[in-house]
């Protein structure tokens, strides 16, 4: 791959060295972007690195979605782009993503951009091709797709640039067929060396998909291949970094880029030698083949402690809040708060009333023991009591339900809401995937919030996320973290006396197995049926995932751990004839 010098009959090999840096870029926030920026290339060069390549869209943060819309927006992404030619330091190539102008006299104004600036000048564009409208992408919305594919020719290397999606048609996952190959057109130009930016975010498994896409591309193009990922959380998507490094020739895979945090390697085009110079990585070359699985729970634990922390911080908040209720699902939400922002600025309050079981409130206070965290007990009996006196001319001497059951939950989410309001407090969610898959939980209630950290979790996956903490925990500390009686208590909203979460759901472990079939699957009832689940069971489950669509449009966004969230990656219409499906 590198050039070839004779100088006194010894023959040389000139290499590039070549940076990848991961960051965490803050949508909108172009200083604070260009200063990342430029910090990252300063340390690259003091490296002595010849080129730094850093994420899709690095310059605005992905993703903007109708920013783009804003010609203000625009034009402070190219002026930024202007004032890096300025301030970036001389003699190292450095590669960013930014929005640019479309150069077609048709189509879309705008396109997705990589440009090379070098000594004061952007010597290099490369416009996105593919631009993907699955998931939570809604790229064509706004750009422009490239129409040619150039390579960029520096220290004797010719470099491709194929932006995310245009290297991921490799994959198919998508379900997009594409007419357009990038990586093809740029193999037919005769790069030495390809790079990917990308803005891709974290789904439970992705990381062996994305090696072995790299290593199909790399092998078959004869050719190193360089994956910069992007890192941090913008509202519900988590980028995980964990950027990479191929080489076909010696079979080596570089692991340098850290997981959920900002992070730089470089690496030797020629020998594929690596330096790092990392906040949670280290620089190891290793064989594709011995490349080892990661408990995928821990990377889950990760993404959303990251998710959490840059919510809060990228939305002004200081400090995070949620009511514990001595459950399952809050205790885990609660030490993911902990992890995330602190003990001195996570709060946990405990608010039972007349149906709270003595047990519940015990492990609760337990737990914010453990995690070290505020724990304020504000009990709702009275507040309850006196709703109920005001609406006793209008419910007319109806029997309890869930009138009276919502009601609670409803007083429990104005009291969080009102510490939310008083002190600039963040609230947390507690609810999970199978909950609001199913509509089981209260509108304007227990959905209160700005953010739904583990509503991308089944509540099967929340039990073995725990377990994990714990197993974790112990191994570290010799104690567990979450109360072992949370863990083994039937799970109940504690409404009404006795209650229990399967008198009106199916048992979790029936109940997520068919979702994901469904939710992820997109299965129909009958395909469902035929992989032997109950063929009325099964339209029961699709007929109420249906009816609670309204309840799941209104909820806070859910962090995206999973192929499919609710939120931006399952948008479905409310209004329509659920029966059809049935």
């Amino acid at each position: 791959m590198a050039a070839l010098v004779k100088i006194s009959n010894m023959v040389y090999y000139i290499a590039m060295k070549v940076a990848v840096v991961q960051i965490n870029s803050f949508i909108g926030d172009f200083a604070g972007n260009m200063e990342k920026i430029r910090t990252w290339t300063e340390k690259a060069l003091a490296q002595q690195a010849d080129m730094a390549l850093f994420p899709e869209l690095a310059v605005c943060g992905y993703p903007p979605m109708d920013l783009l819309d804003q010609g203000c927006f625009v034009e402070k992404n190219i002026q930024t782009i202007h004032a890096l030619q300025r301030i970036l330091p001389k003699s190292i190539a450095c590669g960013v993503g930014f929005v640019g102008r479309s150069p077609y006299s048709l189509g879309k104004s705008l396109v997705n951009t990589y440009g090379i600036m070098l000594d004061g000048k952007l010597v290099f564009e490369q416009i996105k091709t593919l631009l993907p409208t699955y998931d939570v992408f809604d790229e064509a919305r706004n750009f422009e797709s490239a129409r040619e594919w150039n390579t960029f020719e520096y220290k004797e290397e010719r470099i491709g640039i194929a932006i995310c999606e245009d290297a991921w048609r490799e994959t198919g996952v998508s379900g997009m067929n594409y007419v357009s190959d990038p990586v093809k057109e740029l193999f037919k130009q005769g790069i030495t060396l390809l790079c990917a930016p990308s803005a891709s975010p974290y789904v439970a498994e992705k990381l062996s998909v994305r090696y072995n896409l790299a290593k199909r591309i790399s092998i078959r193009g004869n050719v190193p291949f360089a994956y910069i990922n992007a890192v941090g959380a913008n509202d519900s998507i988590i980028f995980d970094g964990r950027s990479f490094a191929i080489f076909p020739d010696n079979r080596k895979l570089l692991l340098q880029g850290a997981a959920f945090n900002e992070d730089m390697f470089m690496f030797d085009t020629n020998s594929g030698a690596a330096t790092a110079d990392t906040v949670a990585g280290t620089a190891v070359a290793v064989e594709w083949e011995d490349v080892k699985a990661e408990n995928e729970l821990d990377a889950i634990e990760e993404a959303l402690i990251i998710g959490i922390r840059d919510y809060m911080v990228k939305c002004g908040f200081t400090r995070v809040h949620l009511g514990l209720s001595g459950g399952i699902d809050s205790a885990l939400v609660a030490y993911l708060a902990v992890k995330a922002v602190g003990q001195d600025k996570t709060v946990c309050f405990s608010m039972p009333s007349r149906f709270s079981s003595q047990g519940s409130r015990d492990d609760a206070a337990e737990l914010a023991a453990r995690l070290g965290c505020r724990y304020a007990p504000l009990p709702i009996e009275s507040v309850f009591m006196s709703f109920l006196e005001t609406l006793e001319p209008v419910f007319e001497k109806k029997p309890f339900d869930n009138a009276e059951e919502n009601l609670q939950a409803r007083i429990r989410g104005t009291l969080l809401m009102a510490y939310s309001n008083k002190f600039s407090s963040m609230l947390l969610t507690t609810g999970n995937k199978s909950e609001l898959a199913m509509g089981y939980c209260t509108l304007y209630g227990d959905t209160n919030g700005a953010l739904c950290p583990i509503g991308d979790l089944f509540k099967t996956e929340v039990f073995a996320l725990c377990r994990r903490i714990n197993e974790k925990a112990v191994k570290q500390e010799g104690n567990i973290i979450i109360p072992e009686a949370i863990l083994i208590k039937p799970p109940s909203a504690e409404l009404r006396p006795n209650q229990k979460d399967q008198d009106s759901l199916p048992p979790y472990e029936i109940l997520d197995e068919i979702l994901k079939l469904y939710l992820f699957d997109n299965l129909s009832k009958e395909e469902i049926a035929d992989k032997g689940w109950d063929v009325e069971l099964v339209a029961k489950i699709i007929k109420t995932v249906a009816h609670a669509e309204f309840k799941r449009r209104q909820a806070p966004p859910v962090l995206k751990v999973s192929k499919r969230a609710f939120g931006m990656g399952r948008r479905m219409p409310i209004a329509r004839d659920i029966y059809e499906v049935l």
